[in-house]
């Protein structure tokens, strides 16, 4: 394993790649349908400091290789010596390093190309957005187990779905399928399975055209906001707003407006 660690890049679990403006994450343990153990985790949250830092990186794109699974779930061999202690810090591990990708500062566009069960359901959702193929199953079956989603999902979820469509996919265990996870609001769009990262490099190029401090600050206004009341989150609206009227790229997009040419971002 350590050689072949050394031959990616320092990677064991995943493969990352940089192309332009656009990063590919892709998880690597195709034998185990990507399960999520700890050096799993350890490795994402390296990574997605790695691109958050890079300023060359505008988007990353999610995913798992092969076409069985983007992530099947946590690995529940680590789960069966845990107790109430190590339980918790499993949980807020999984939450931390989840989070480090909500919050990376730059869209993260989720290419579900099989199977997103439990903790790989969850991973999805800390993106930005969800793409699926047609061959997408997706769900939250930890109740099966003796067990609550535990690295985000019991709040993700509801905030993406609503709070009784989350309820009824946690509760009965469903796995649905692409289509129902559209219908759900749990996915953004479902292509041919043989078109999915074709796609989803299509709207990431779109995503890194824009300026990358305005991208910036989209997605600091809306995940700053979302658990305000109005008047508070339109505040931080106004304030990020302001923010970038001071910038070099406000300046310059503008400017390329009136100019009727293509603006140069310089991200300042």
């Amino acid at each position: 394993m350590q050689a072949e660690a050394q031959g990616n890049g320092g990677w064991s679990r995943l493969r990352m790649e940089r192309a332009s403006a656009v990063a590919t994450v892709t998880l690597d343990r195709p034998e185990v349908l990507h399960a999520l153990d700890a050096a799993m985790f350890d490795e994402l949250e390296r990574a997605f400091a790695e691109l958050a830092a890079d300023e060359n990186v505008r988007v990353v794109l999610l995913t798992g290789s092969g076409e069985r699974a983007f992530a099947a779930g946590a690995d529940i061999r680590g789960l069966v010596e845990t107790d109430a202690v190590s339980g918790r810090k499993v949980s807020a591990r999984g939450q931390q390093v989840f989070s480090g990708v909500a919050r990376c500062g730059k869209p993260v566009i989720a290419c579900v190309n099989g199977v997103a069960l439990g903790g790989g359901c969850e991973l999805a959702l800390a993106c930005t957005l969800r793409l699926a193929s047609e061959r997408t199953r997706m769900g939250m079956p930890e109740l099966k187990l003796g067990l609550v989603p535990g690295y985000g999902g019991t709040q993700r979820l509801p905030r993406l779905i609503g709070r009784s469509a989350a309820l009824r996919l946690m509760l009965t265990g469903a796995i649905v399928d692409a289509a129902e996870a559209l219908r759900l609001g749990l996915v953004d769009e479902v292509v041919p399975a043989g078109e999915l990262m074709e796609r989803a490099r299509t709207m990431a190029e779109a995503m890194a055209a824009m300026a990358p401090l305005a991208v910036a600050g989209l997605l600091e206004a809306v995940g700053r906001g979302e658990g305000m009341e109005l008047e508070a989150a339109l505040a931080v609206e106004a304030e990020i707003f302001g923010r970038l009227c001071g910038s070099a790229d406000k300046r310059e997009g503008l400017t390329a407006f009136l100019e009727k040419r293509a603006a140069a971002w310089h991200g300042r």
